[in-house]
């Protein structure tokens, strides 16, 4: 492929007002979407005390939801592409609030209270898919010029996690059991889907109608992109920067619990303290990566995680453990925005479909990373994720510096890698 660099940003035009609606909006939703996404990392810890559940248990739960929400990334970004990122991102909206209210009325003191949490689990996923959608309904509307700011933004939207581990722990014990309005652990997911039926009125009343496309494209027209290797390179990437995200997101407030004794609610604290890095910083990574260019952005990236996870596999202190996560959590909020540029840069127009699959693969990583993290405890020790991610990002910088040295003895320089 012929490597033609974007329009500077600062040359780009200025964003419509429907644009900048439509970004505001699907980060707003995306936001809410995201703390529903990963709250049983939050709510997983009353679930095994009350079922009595062994790690493995727990980290099913607390991962099965991320496999909904990547594995349908995919198709529900060529849908995005297809029919429009609004009614797409409606209808996920509407489908998640469902499975939340089902959740927050469920019964788990029978035979089958777990595996009936695993099936709601896997409902309550498709909050993940919103990410697909979000990032197809904004390549509609910005130009390709501003889209790593934008995407970043929206990108933000991880930040909901946050949502989830400050708020969750303190709204388990607002309404007491057996009241008409769900109790204890029920009350996070019932306050959830009345928050998202909000969002879906709001977003559908107040941003523009989609834009109709013409429907010469055909499926295998879509999907000609997911040939090629460097659109699977991107999903490694992404597994590092995003999937390995989420899989912390889901660790984290355990191993606080359990390897420091703190409260639930102070674990959350200290967990929300590397998502706000994490996620907050996409916008900040997107306007780099439109100004310098995302593959620097990405070396840098790599190597602010390399050096924060070299010095996590050891036994820390507290803080010292608490403010590396931190610096962990900086280079994956930048990755992830340069990433997407990418993606957008390389496969304009194909965003949902690109995209979806990049999403897929890293949402995946943030699937199997827990699971992995609690089979290799027994060998690898309490560090054992530490270990897991050191290797990881230390094979998947290879290969993108791998990637970038070939493309440079072809003589192609590139722009991005």
């Amino acid at each position: 492929m012929t490597n033609i660099p974007p329009t500077p940003a600062s040359s780009a035009p200025a964003l419509s007002a429907d644009a900048r609606r439509v970004v505001a909006w699907s980060t707003i939703g995306f936001t809410l979407m995201f703390a529903v996404w990963l709250m049983f990392a939050i709510l997983g810890l009353p679930i095994r005390k009350e079922l009595g559940l062994s790690d493995a248990q727990f980290a099913l739960l607390t991962a099965i939801p991320v496999l909904t929400g990547s594995l349908l990334r995919l198709p529900a970004g060529i849908w995005a592409d297809r029919y429009g990122g609004k009614k797409v991102f409606i209808v996920n909206t509407l489908l998640t609030a469902a499975f939340s209210l089902a959740l927050a009325f469920v019964k788990t003191n029978g035979a089958d209270g777990y595996n009936l949490l695993l099936v709601l689990a896997l409902g309550v996923g498709l909050a993940g898919v919103s990410f697909a959608v979000g990032n197809a309904w904004i390549a509609q509307w910005v130009p390709a010029a501003r889209q790593g700011l934008a995407l970043g933004t929206f990108g933000a939207g991880n930040a909901g996690a946050s949502i989830t581990k400050l708020l969750a722990p303190a709204l388990i014990g607002v309404v007491p059991l057996g009241l008409l309005i769900p109790g204890g652990w029920h009350f996070v997911p019932f306050v959830f889907s009345l928050a998202l039926l909000v969002c879906a009125g709001l977003t559908a009343a107040l941003t523009p109608a989609d834009v109709a496309t013409p429907g010469t494209r055909t499926l295998a027209d879509w999907l000609r992109p997911l040939a090629q290797a460097q659109v699977w390179r991107f999903g490694l990437y992404y597994v590092v920067f995003f999937g390995a995200y989420v899989a912390l997101s889901l660790f984290l407030p355990r191993y606080y619990v359990d390897h420091y004794g703190v409260p639930l609610a102070e674990a959350g604290l200290l967990t929300a303290l590397f998502i706000f890095p994490a996620s907050l910083l996409r916008p900040v990574g997107g306007h780099l990566s439109d100004r310098f260019g995302p593959r620097s952005v990405t070396v840098v990236a790599f190597a602010a995680m390399l050096l924060g996870l070299l010095f996590l596999t050891r036994e820390l202190p507290l803080t010292a453990f608490m403010l590396l996560t931190t610096v962990v959590g900086l280079g994956m909020g930048v990755g992830k925005a340069s990433t997407y540029t990418l993606v957008a840069q390389w496969h304009p127009g194909q965003m949902g479909t690109v995209g979806g699959l990049v999403g897929l693969l890293g949402g995946l990583g943030g699937f199997f990373l827990p699971l992995i993290f609690a089979a290799l405890k027994p060998t690898l020790g309490a560090q054992a994720a530490f270990v897991v991610l050191l290797a990881l990002t230390g094979l998947t910088t290879a290969v993108f510096i791998g990637s970038m040295m070939r493309l440079r003895a072809l003589g192609r320089q590139p722009n991005f890698a």
